[in-house]
């Protein structure tokens, strides 16, 4: 019948894991659980996600304004190395105030290893971290991808890293930011 009346049912995509939590990383407590917020640059969220290619993955580092819902840096890369998160982080210290700022993030390595650390103490900037496993705990970077993939990833069919690294800032600089 559905065939006939040319609709088709939703495809289920499969997962594909962007957390390593398998390391000896310091962990970090859940410093957001019930806080209200009052404004912007209280807290952001930080989160990894793919976009599938041709051949093969291409990776989002987000950071995400609690508050506003605005994604106040991001990142595009071909791997899921810490390189990646660190430059989404930069990106979002650069243009925003981060005094008495919370990073809330999973517990994943890229957001533990070292040199992530270091900046986000150097900016004086707390950190918080998920429960392993728990996606709910950082449900507002998960909703994000869950708009992008809709909105834009799943419209495309991206062939390249250039087709990702041409739309994606595009759809959260002119489209998503603007909501």
């Amino acid at each position: 019948m559905m065939k006939e009346l040319g609709i088709q049912g939703r495809i289920k995509r499969k997962y594909i894991a962007t957390t390593n939590s398998r390391h000896n990383n310091k962990i970090y407590s859940n410093l957001i659980k019930d806080k209200e917020l009052t404004g912007i640059n209280q807290i952001w969220c930080a989160d990894i996600t793919y976009i599938r290619i041709l051949n093969g993955f291409v990776y989002l580092s987000a950071i995400i304004d609690i508050y506003s819902r605005k994604i106040v840096g991001y990142a595009i890369g071909k791997t899921l190395s810490p390189k990646l998160a660190i430059a989404a982080l930069n990106m979002a210290i650069a243009t925003r105030n981060t005094k008495g700022l919370i990073h809330h993030s999973d517990q994943g390595i890229q957001y533990t290893c070292k040199d992530y650390i270091k900046i986000l103490k150097d900016n004086g900037i707390r950190i918080s971290m998920s429960g392993k496993g728990n996606p709910y705990d950082n449900a507002f970077a998960e909703s994000f991808f869950k708009t992008l993939k809709q909105e834009e990833v799943y419209l495309w069919e991206y062939e390249t890293f250039s087709d990702v690294a041409e739309r994606i800032p595009y759809f959260i600089e002119d489209v998503y930011n603007r909501k």
